[in-house]
């Protein structure tokens, strides 16, 4: 039996303690996927997806293009391979709790970190909605074990119409061990400009865009946004999507908590319940981004998996207060810029 390790997670009210190492990531054919004591926590799509690989059967593919690089209103043009996102994310009753390939927004994958306004001098594209500009693995990627979280360190590169590299991407994404209460995912994201004139919005520069969450439709569905005043210290934003997935018979969800270190902070909450969607934007509202050559744009969230509906407040202030008590945050980077 391994050294016994104790781990605090969140000061004052959850910890773990381990005797045996439980937490893996095995790669499966291009996709990585964690497990806590053989149990699937999440998969991280990093070699492309299909159509054909899909969850929900959608009709061929056909793109359709006018001639200032705008797409028509046509779905089935956004039913396009894709890479580097995460799904699907388990509850803790093993309930599929995100979608992908969706019929009604085929773009829509998960948990993806992509923008629909990415400006490169002149022109636009998408990476949202997966048109002009695709993020693409290098192959560098590290994967890490332990008793008390399972990571994936993976890069990419943004490319321009799949022929000109214009971001590197570093996403590292830390899943620990389930306690009573539920799970904690870090995810932390770098992005740094290869190109000059290179800037990202949100949809119209006031909708959508960031760390985008798309979840599958539960019974009972409640979704709940918070966020401090500005005389409020310690600031905190969270938000939480709960509901009774397929897979459950009761509730379970996902709160986002954003950090309080990311630029622009706290990102608008956006919400869409149709869709079961509801996210943290950035950049703020009205503006656009520049990614610029040699300067590091960071972005940190954490996910709280849990059971029941929301999370009571002592719980959900300490899950904040953790996350963004330390200057030095966690997890970090070891790919060089």
């Amino acid at each position: 039996m391994g050294k016994a390790v104790s781990i605090l997670l969140l000061t004052g009210v959850l910890a773990i303690t381990s005797c045996v190492s439980t937490m893996s990531v095995k790669d499966k054919n291009g996709q990585l996927i964690i497990s806590d004591a053989g149990k699937p926590v999440l998969q991280y799509n990093y070699k492309t997806v299909y159509e054909k690989e899909a969850i929900d059967t959608l009709a061929a593919n056909h793109y359709v293009r006018e001639k200032n690089d705008t797409f028509m209103a046509n779905p089935s043009i956004y039913a396009v391979p894709r890479s580097n996102y995460i799904h699907p994310i388990y509850g803790v009753k093993g309930e599929l709790l995100t979608r992908d390939w969706s019929k009604d927004h085929p773009h829509h994958r998960g948990i993806y970190w992509a923008w629909p306004e990415v400006d490169f001098g002149s022109k636009r594209g998408d990476l949202h909605a997966l048109q002009i500009v695709f993020a693409r693995p290098t192959g560098k990627i590290k994967q890490q074990n332990g008793p008390s979280f399972a990571q994936i360190e993976a890069e990419n590169v943004w490319m321009w119409r799949d022929s000109i590299p214009i971001v590197r991407e570093v996403a590292v994404i830390r899943a620990y061990r389930e306690i009573a209460q539920g799970r904690i995912i870090d995810l932390a994201f770098r992005f740094v400009a290869l190109k000059d004139s290179i800037t990202i919005a949100r949809r119209g520069t006031e909708h959508y865009g960031g760390l985008n969450v798309r979840m599958q439709t539960p019974k009972q569905q409640k979704i709940t946004v918070y966020t401090d005043t500005s005389i409020v210290i310690p600031r905190r934003a969270w938000s939480d999507l709960s509901g009774i997935f397929t897979g459950n018979t009761s509730s379970s969800g996902i709160m986002v908590i954003q950090h309080q270190k990311n630029p622009d902070y706290p990102g608008d909450w956006v919400q869409y319940p149709d869709l079961s969607w509801c996210q943290p934007t950035f950049p703020a509202s009205g503006t656009r981004f520049p990614l610029k050559k040699g300067k590091s744009l960071i972005l940190r969230f954490r996910l709280f998996i849990h059971s029941g509906t929301l999370p009571d407040r002592k719980l959900t202030d300490s899950l904040w207060d953790s996350f963004n008590a330390n200057d030095k945050a966690e997890p970090t980077f070891s790919f060089p810029e």
